[in-house]
């Protein structure tokens, strides 16, 4: 078995059952200074307080407490008992890439061995840190098709290193297979830029959200306090301020120079001010598309779009489930094309446009019946649904409105589900099983016997649309018809 340097290696070659490799050797600094630091800190506090009451006590009892090198070597012990641990981790942490899977075993007391089909692969990034950025160092993190539960990572490699390993995953995922004699020919696929939001949007679309309704009620509170004198209460709101400011901070930074391309490998996305992130979103893997406008947006004209991707699950890296943080009418449409390119209607635009700020039934949306105003007296006209040749189409909110596309092949399953209020009005809300996800494809108040027309339309829609999906492998050939 030989193991290999990844910092050595100049071009990507298929790894055989003996081959494996290590990860860059500045990994455990990287990895491991953030837990470094925090040690120093604490015990460094401890060390700064034993100081202070030890001067302050000197003059009365002659001085007790730790001695000053003791304190030291404490701090200096964790410090090399956490360095000596991040190396080990370094060590024992190797990976290998074949033409079926990516393995990885890491770990020097409890071992662990991960291995991922990689036709199961979902969609990669390539993560660089602020610390790692300083190295020209990244992340290479892919997920498969299990709920989010196994997102495998290597930590650290070269940026070269990690696109080319990107580049050959994604092939092989896509059914392309390298030429044994040519193995260095997987280059990373070129892209073509689609859309690039400004800073100034960024800006905007971060001051105008739900982030700075909160931080009015909060300084209202604020304001009240003080006329009353509770200076003391004031105390009690400081942690609240501080999370609105750091939400501020998330949202920007995240957000910042975030960028859409497209490539052979699908839908690539780029962000990130300190932290930045190259995402790539194969195609066919997104299984529910949502669109999203606020109230506050609704001056400026922007709507946010939202994915459930499998594999990626209910993280809370919110910003790996959108497409398009805000972008116009115009913008959101052209997005969309890229994961969505067969809307299955002859005037697309007018039908999107419809649900996103129509109501009634325009453009052949269903709502809900007049009885519905009952449950929902400002929601009922929005609340609607339209089937495609490709897709269904759930329209519904009010004060946030919401579109939510799912591919007929992407139905998982269906559901009626029907309270006592609806039981009694004739009413049923029907929902659609997606991958788990930030999106709930949902239509509320339908009538009973619309309901089960759906129901049974859509199961019937969604059958008939696997039969004739695209492979998996979707830079393969698809054979002739009839095979």
């Amino acid at each position: 078995m030989s193991i290999q340097d990844s910092s050595e290696n100049t071009e990507f070659h298929t790894d055989s059952a003996q081959t494996w490799h290590r990860v860059h050797p500045a990994s455990p600094a990287i990895r491991g200074w953030i837990a470094i630091v925090a040690v120093m800190v604490v015990l460094g506090r401890s060390f700064i307080e034993q100081l202070v009451q030890s001067t302050a006590s000197r003059g009365e009892r002659g001085g007790d407490g730790l001695p000053v090198w003791i304190v030291l070597l404490v701090i200096a012990a964790a410090v090399l008992v956490f360095g000596v641990g991040f190396v080990f981790s370094w060590f024992f942490t190797r990976y290998q890439v074949t033409d079926d899977h990516v393995r990885i075993n890491s770990g020097f007391i409890f071992r662990q061995q991960r291995q991922a089909r990689i036709d199961r692969v979902q969609a990669i990034d390539v993560v660089q840190p602020l610390l790692a950025r300083i190295f020209n160092l990244a992340e290479l993190k892919f997920e498969v098709a299990d709920a989010g539960k196994s997102a495998m990572r290597l930590s650290f490699l070269k940026v070269d290193e990690a696109k080319r390993l990107r580049a050959a995953i994604l092939a092989r995922a896509a059914g392309v297979r390298v030429d044994p004699e040519h193995p260095s020919q997987v280059q990373e696929a070129p892209e073509q830029q689609i859309l690039q939001l400004s800073p100034g949007r960024i800006i905007g679309a971060t001051v105008f959200s739900v982030l700075s309704v909160s931080l009015l009620i909060v300084s209202l509170g604020l304001v009240v306090l003080v006329i009353l004198g509770w200076w003391g209460a004031l105390i009690g709101f400081l942690p609240v301020l501080l999370g609105l400011f750091a939400g501020y901070w998330n949202a920007f930074s995240k957000d910042f120079n975030f960028r859409i391309a497209l490539s052979p490998d699908g839908v690539r996305l780029h962000y990130g001010l300190l932290e930045t992130r190259s995402q790539t979103i194969p195609p066919g893997r997104v299984q529910a598309v949502s669109i999203n406008q606020g109230l506050i947006w609704r001056i400026f004209g922007w709507y946010r779009i939202q994915l459930n991707v499998a594999g990626y699950g209910n993280e809370g890296e919110q910003n790996r489930s959108t497409l398009l943080p805000v972008g116009t009418v115009q913008e959101v449409l052209s997005v969309l094309s890229l994961v969505f390119p067969d809307p299955g209607v002859e005037n697309p635009q007018a039908v999107f446009e419809a649900g996103l700020r129509g109501s009634a039934g325009a453009e052949g949306f269903q709502h809900s019946p007049p009885r519905a105003a009952w449950l929902g007296p400002f929601v009922w006209r929005r609340n609607a649904y339209r089937a495609t040749r490709t897709a269904l189409l759930c329209r519904h909110g009010v004060l946030t409105r919401r579109l939510q596309v799912v591919p007929h092949e992407r139905t998982q399953s269906l559901q009626l589900k029907q309270g006592l209020l609806q039981r009694w009005l004739g009413l049923v809300d029907f929902e659609l099983h997606s991958t788990p996800g930030p999106i709930r494809p949902l239509v509320r108040h339908l009538d009973l016997q619309t309901g089960r027309d759906l129901f049974s339309e859509q199961g019937a829609r969604a059958a008939t649309a696997r039969r004739i999906a695209q492979s998996e492998h979707w830079m393969q050939p698809r054979p002739p018809e009839g095979q």
